[in-house]
């Protein structure tokens, strides 16, 4: 067991890109060049805590595991295969903390028949105990992809708020995270059915104004990842932490060059209180 002997932890979130189209090869080759650069930008980030999204495939992760191991920094990781598709969340996490009990979301797909499932995990560390969710959103601007992504939001927000309502459960801290394909000011209903009954605090729409986080080919950019706590019960989620990683920077290349060779999403990273 590592024990941490500071009172920070950092928690990120970040879009690997893995998804691939019918008929093409599954994902990042454990021996792309793609695969190097992933490693190398998840050791500059060095998050005690990672939620990935787009895992493809599923053995991806302990692929990263061992690239990031060459550098020096050292994880576990949580993974749940799922039920549609071959694109999946896991968790990326230094030894010291604690993460068990991933389960998917029951109904979290909504009405996309193909849908990523939410997956949650608990984690805990010193005096930190949370409920993390992972969540991969569909994707798309339309009014039907907005309705499916309602649909998928009403049944996380239901089941978030069924947790505080739940004994033993009433006070547990929530952190919500992933590609929520949602741009703050547009998906109003989407953000809306996400929050529960006015559970969680939407953190990205608020610390990162006027950022980015998916870079287009045409080279604009929408803020489409998100990162959420609960209102009530986050008091360890120190205000105004949650950062946008430039790991393009980081890597030294420009927007254009890290979207063809590492991903097409950039990190976030937040700061928790711990002690």
């Amino acid at each position: 067991m590592t024990h941490f002997n500071h009172s920070i932890i950092r928690a990120a979130v970040w879009n690997l890109a893995g998804f691939t189209l019918p008929g093409r090869s599954v994902g990042i080759s454990a021996r792309s060049k793609k695969a190097e650069k992933q490693a190398e930008g998840l050791a500059l980030l060095d998050a005690e805590f990672v939620t990935l999204v787009e895992v493809s495939p599923l053995g991806y992760i302990e692929t990263l595991v061992d690239k990031l191991k060459a550098y020096g920094v050292d994880y576990n990781y949580t993974v749940l295969p799922q039920k549609s598709g071959n694109i999946h969340i896991g968790f990326l996490h230094k030894p010291g903390i604690t993460v068990s009990n991933p389960r998917f979301i029951e109904g979290s797909e909504g009405t996309y028949a193909r849908g990523r499932q939410a997956l949650a995990v608990d984690v805990k560390i010193a005096k930190l105990k949370a409920i993390v969710i992972g969540v991969h959103l569909k994707s798309g601007r339309n009014r039907k992809d907005q309705q499916m992504r309602d649909s998928q939001c009403k049944a996380i927000g239901e089941h978030i708020t069924g947790i505080h309502q739940t004994p033993g459960l009433k006070r547990r801290a929530i952190f919500l995270m992933g590609d929520f394909n949602m741009i703050p000011g547009q998906d109003v209903s989407n953000f809306h059915y996400l929050g529960g009954d006015d559970v969680m605090d939407f953190v990205s729409s608020w610390d990162l104004q006027d950022r980015f986080s998916h870079i287009l080919e045409k080279g604009r950019a929408n803020l489409l990842d998100g990162f959420a706590v609960s209102r009530n019960f986050s008091t360890d989620y120190i205000k105004g932490s949650l950062r946008l990683f430039p790991m393009h920077w980081t890597m030294d290349m420009g927007r254009e060059a890290f979207r063809r060779s590492v991903s097409d999403h950039l990190p976030f990273v937040a700061s928790f209180k711990i002690y």
